[in-house]
């Protein structure tokens, strides 16, 4: 039996590779600081710390492992501090790919993210783009692709650099726009809302990682959709389908953005610098080279995974809320200053 790894395999993309992969009859052994949440004979979960290397050498030792998906993250949200998404971000993976290199594994596959950047390009990004982040968690991704490199003359290393990841049970931040739609309240977007910003579904993402294994070399690929629509039409989409009497309306843009920095640095929103940034920007990759190489495509547009998406968060709202000991992901993210927002809606 094929035996991998994924590191972050109870979060909300690393359990949806999990299924995937144990369903399709590998052995599949998941390192999470989280519990797993699901049970499969395919599978064997271990609660450990990616920056702990003598305990990953532990899990590692005599497996016989393909593949290391190195998808765990520590993301900026909630009460997580600095140092420790520096040191899960960069340290932990270059522990992983240490460890990955002494245990005789073939291939590590990095989900690293489009938060790389923090403008708009005017065009869609290529890979040889030089990255320029604008916070830490960005800065972290990056330092963690350029630890990975270190490791090409050892081990296959390809990176895919994903924009938002979205699917059934994808909840975070976006579960601040679904509570405003489910609630028939005003849907508010920045400006005109006419910015096109790409997402990815988890499944089509997935479908990528696959795709490496036919893949012989090192590599970085951007990932996205296909068919990105305005935001305004993205979001009036997810309220016509879900029936809801929710009106998308526009905010000021100057001002909403000063708000927004003003907010973040009173320390009363969740938004970043990433997201005040962006709000109101175009963002997309040039996915021709990963279509090109890995002979892949999208299969699911930004209006439709959104909708997916709502529609778990909508039927699933009263357990998703008592949610505890989960991934950032796999639970609702708290308002803060946009309960404000709220109110007025």
């Amino acid at each position: 039996m094929r035996t991998v790894a994924v590191t972050g395999g109870s979060g909300f993309l690393g359990s949806l590779l999990v299924s995937r992969l144990a369903d399709q009859g590998l052995r599949v052994i998941n390192v999470d600081l989280q519990p797993s949440p699901q049970e499969h004979p395919n599978l064997e979960s271990h609660q450990a710390d990616i920056r702990d290397a003598e305990g990953l050498r532990k899990i590692f030792a005599g497996k016989k492992i393909d593949t290391v998906f190195h998808v765990a993250a520590m993301l900026a949200h909630g009460s997580i501090d600095e140092k420790t998404l520096w040191t899960s971000n960069v340290d932990g993976t270059r522990i992983v790919a240490e460890q990955a290199r002494r245990a005789g594994v073939e291939r590590l596959i990095y989900t690293s993210s489009n938060c790389l950047w923090g403008q708009n390009f005017g065009r869609p990004v290529r890979e040889d783009d030089a990255p320029a982040p604008v916070e830490t968690y960005g800065v972290s991704k990056w330092e963690g692709e350029k630890e990975l490199k270190k490791f090409e003359n050892d081990l296959q290393i390809v990176t895919l650099r994903c924009p938002t990841i979205i699917d059934e049970g994808r909840l975070g931040l976006l579960t601040i726009l679904f509570d405003f739609i489910a609630e028939n309240r005003k849907v508010w977007v920045v400006g005109g809302g006419n910015n096109h910003y790409q997402f990815i579904y988890a499944q089509d993402l997935i479908n990528a990682m696959l795709r490496v294994w036919d893949y012989k070399r090192s590599g970085t690929f951007g990932i996205g959709s296909d068919d990105v629509r305005s935001m305004r039409d993205v979001y009036q989409y997810v309220i016509d389908k879900a029936g809801s009497g929710s009106r998308v309306m526009s905010l000021p843009k100057a001002p909403t953005l000063m708000a927004m920095k003003l907010a973040y640095h009173t320390g009363i929103s969740p938004l970043g610098p990433y997201h005040y940034k962006m709000i109101a920007e175009d963002f997309s990759f040039d996915t021709s080279a990963i279509k090109r190489e890995l002979v892949w495509a999208p299969t699911v547009s930004n209006h439709e995974m959104l909708y997916r998406a709502y529609r778990y968060y909508f039927q699933h709202r009263r357990e998703i809320q008592a949610r505890k000991n989960v991934s950032a992901h796999r639970k609702a993210s708290s308002l803060g200053v946009i309960n404000v927002l709220k109110w007025l809606s």
